[in-house]
């Protein structure tokens, strides 16, 4: 396949077109919503204070432009790629491997950060599962059932994907919108602290929230498998965005205005329910929390396998990585790889370890496929293979250098051991193109 071939033909590889706009959209904000949003009122209240539900909006704002350049880039393919194909077409394959290293290393750690926090939130209905051997089969049990629902075929994963995202937004939206209500009738909190924020304290927060907002780049992945993508991406990105950002506020609102110091309460969404309702809320909405996190398990093993299935497709990884199954047509080494990843360094490492990782490895993909959208804009009528947008977005190069300027402002708050791992990230994409180069000649 070349770099920049976007023809139905061939975009799918062999692999069966099931998923219908809604089932997108679905996928999209499963990739979004993830435990994030059940830390998110405490870590941001901790830096803003009163005005967290502020912080929220800004940051939606922000992502809300990166997410309308995904939506124009992305209205230009078919294949299965996402991140990686748009960069590679746009700037070559050294640039394509980059991003797809940085994407792959990203939803692997975030996967294992999550599984530690299923079992922290687990812990609390069986306290017996504190023991490593106890940790170790959870998490290896969680992961093999979705990696088979994956191997069975693309549409049972999206049936698991779609059935998770219901009932993971269910407690969010009653917790938002009942809770909300209960406020209005009770009365507002008064705060025990005043939070009056810095400019530091908001950088801080926005990076949090980037971390609350990311996962729809990987949404985009399993494009290939969708029966109109150039069509429905668009649609589901921004449909997902606006709502995550909607929900968000609400959910911090509530938070803010039930707990008199919502920045001393990790589990604030938790507490919050049994401020308002009492303990059978705060059970609710824990076990909420784990349904949360098994749905963002479920849309992570649906399209992130398909990176390395793209990449092996092109040539830049070994022919295993694209080994479909003989019945089922899906990738199942890249699946089984990608669980037995994630099992391996939930194992090794912890959910705080890898949040900053997370967030600047996201913005160096948001501003390049940012860039991306300037850079196709100028191969428009010079490139016969690229196709011409089915979204092209009102002042495009104005919201690119929007998204630009947010990722390189965020990004270059990164501590030396994020710049250190960036280093061997770029090294090892180096070496990839080096070796797939060898092989093909």
């Amino acid at each position: 396949m070349s770099d920049a071939t976007n023809t139905r033909a061939g975009s799918g590889g062999g692999l069966v077109r099931t998923f219908g706009r809604w089932t997108l959209a679905g996928l999209m904000l499963n990739a979004i919503l993830g435990a994030g949003v059940f830390g998110l009122p405490s870590l941001t209240a901790d830096k803003l204070g009163s005005l967290a539900w502020l912080g929220v909006i800004v940051t939606g704002i922000a992502i809300g432009t990166v997410v309308l350049c995904f939506a124009e880039v992305a209205s230009r393919f078919s294949g299965t790629g996402g991140p990686y194909l748009y960069t590679r077409t746009a700037f070559g394959p050294w640039v394509g491997l980059v991003v797809a290293w940085l994407h792959y290393l990203t939803r692997i750690s975030a996967a294992a950060s999550v599984a530690n926090l299923f079992v922290i939130y687990l812990v609390e209905f069986f306290p017996l599962l504190v023991s490593w051997s106890a940790k170790a089969a959870v998490i290896s049990l969680v992961f093999g059932i979705l990696a088979f629902i994956n191997v069975r075929g693309v549409k049972q994963g999206a049936i698991a994907s779609n059935l998770l995202i219901v009932v993971k937004i269910v407690p969010l939206v009653l917790f938002a919108v009942v809770g909300f209500g209960l406020v209005l009738a009770r009365g507002p909190v008064e705060p025990a602290v005043v939070v009056t924020p810095t400019v530091q304290a908001w950088f801080q927060a926005i990076m949090v929230l980037v971390f609350a907002f990311g996962g729809f780049e990987s949404g985009v992945i399993a494009l290939g498998e969708a029966k109109n993508p150039e069509r429905d991406s668009p649609f589901a990105l921004i449909l997902a965005i606006v709502v995550c950002t909607c929900l968000y506020t609400l959910v911090q609102a509530v938070a803010s205005l039930t707990l008199a110091d919502p920045a001393s309460h990790p589990r604030s969404v938790a507490d919050a329910a049994r401020v308002l309702v009492g303990p059978a809320g705060a059970s609710f909405m824990a076990v909420g929390a784990l349904l949360s996190m098994v749905g963002w398990f479920a849309g992570a093993m649906t399209v992130t396998p398909r990176l390395t299935y793209a990449m092996a497709e092109q040539g830049v990884l070994p022919a295993a990585f694209a080994r479909l199954h003989p019945v089922h047509r899906t990738p199942v080494f890249s699946i089984a790889l990608f669980a037995v990843l994630s099992v391996a360094l939930a194992m090794s490492g912890s959910f705080l370890d890898n949040v900053t990782l997370s967030v600047i490895s996201r913005l160096a993909i948001y501003g390049l496929v940012c860039l991306s959208l300037i850079a196709l804009r100028r191969q428009d009528g010079r490139n016969p293979t690229l196709a011409l947008p089915r979204f092209r977005l009102p002042g495009g190069t104005f919201f690119a250098i929007c998204g630009i300027a947010l990722s390189v402002t965020l990004a270059s708050r990164m501590t030396m051991r994020e710049t250190i791992i960036l280093a061997i990230v770029l090294g090892l994409a180096s070496i990839n193109l080096f070796a797939s180069r060898r092989r093909a000649r």
